[in-house]
């Protein structure tokens, strides 16, 4: 039996991933879903926003659906996310950005750069250390390629190797890869890259990158499909998969049905094709497509549904389908 971990997390999290989990429930009723709480809310009552349990009931499932989770700025608060990509061994965060003539995928390192987590801190100074391995950019890039192979288009690198001495390890390492595996390719420095992958998307097919740049870049990117609501992502390894909204936890919103859940509802699309439901995956983004074409959608794009409504309409229109 497939097992479906259910990550609400905090903020919208808990309005726009039962919608998700509501398609999911409409395709798979056969498969098992199981929650699993984590995050800010969690600390509040517990003192741990990701225990050692926690990790170990993730690791049973075969797909993780996540929400959004908040991340306070304290000293000695441990980021839920990083230490679930870690535990996981997520090292692969795919960041698809698609739109009218354009199709891009961002491979993003998801378990180190200056998201490494080894941190000092005084009164007089604060020190991450940017970890940039070979190993940790050989698998990335592998993965790159992959995608870059499957979906015939252009690799692009995107680094600050002009600045950054990890950058040029790191560059160095995609191009000898992309080049053993008879690829088209290019590179570009990350800041040129921001702007021109908003000035010329069509010409970019899958970028890959560090771990800070990958954030980065991907939600610059989502300015291209009209922001961050919209935009889902895969956190893949080679034994777990996690899928998110790309999005926060949004407290500013949270609990007002004014969520928009498509990226959470793209992101369980991700997850159904990660699980070889490919026909499902395309219903989902059909019946967006659909849904968003007609105005019915949420305020944010200029419709009048609530987060909850939106869900409604998503499984009718999946009805339809049949």
């Amino acid at each position: 039996m497939t097992r479906i971990a259910i990550v609400e997390g905090d903020g919208i999290g808990h309005e726009v991933i039962p919608v998700a989990q509501r398609v999911l429930e409409y395709l798979h009723p056969e498969y098992q879903y199981f929650p699993v709480e984590v995050g800010y809310g969690k600390w509040e009552q517990t003192g741990c926003p990701c225990a050692d349990q926690d990790i170990s009931r993730l690791k049973t499932a075969d797909a993780i659906l996540f929400g959004a989770v908040t991340t306070p700025p304290m000293k000695d608060y441990q980021s839920v996310v990083l230490r679930i990509r870690k535990s996981l061994d997520l090292y692969a965060n795919l960041r698809p950005v698609r739109g009218d003539g354009f199709d891009i995928m961002i491979v993003r390192e998801n378990t180190e750069g200056l998201y490494s987590g080894i941190e000092e801190q005084s009164e007089d100074r604060a020190t991450t250390l940017r970890v940039v391995s070979r190993a940790g950019t050989e698998r990335i890039v592998r993965t790159a390629i992959q995608l870059t192979q499957e979906r015939k288009s252009l690799l692009t690198i995107g680094h600050k190797a002009n600045v950054i001495k990890s950058d040029v390890f790191f560059r160095d390492i995609c191009i000898a890869r992309a080049r053993a595996a008879g690829i088209m390719y290019n590179e570009k420095f990350i800041d040129a890259l921001s702007l021109d992958i908003l000035q010329h998307p069509k010409n970019y097919g899958v970028v890959v990158t560090t771990n800070m740049f990958g954030d980065i870049l991907s939600d610059v990117a989502a300015y291209l499909v009209g922001g961050l609501g919209l935009v889902p992502s895969a956190n893949i390894g080679d034994k777990h998969a996690l899928f998110e909204p790309v999005h926060g936890s949004a407290p500013d919103i949270a609990g007002k049905n004014v969520a928009n859940p498509i990226a959470a509802l793209r992101s369980a699309a991700m997850m159904l094709e990660y699980l070889d439901d490919r026909a499902g995956a395309q219903r989902v983004d059909s019946a967006i497509t659909t849904l968003v074409s007609r105005g019915t959608c949420t305020r944010d794009l200029g419709g009048s549904l609530g987060t909850k409504e939106f869900g409604d309409a998503i499984v009718k229109q999946l009805s339809e389908f049949r």
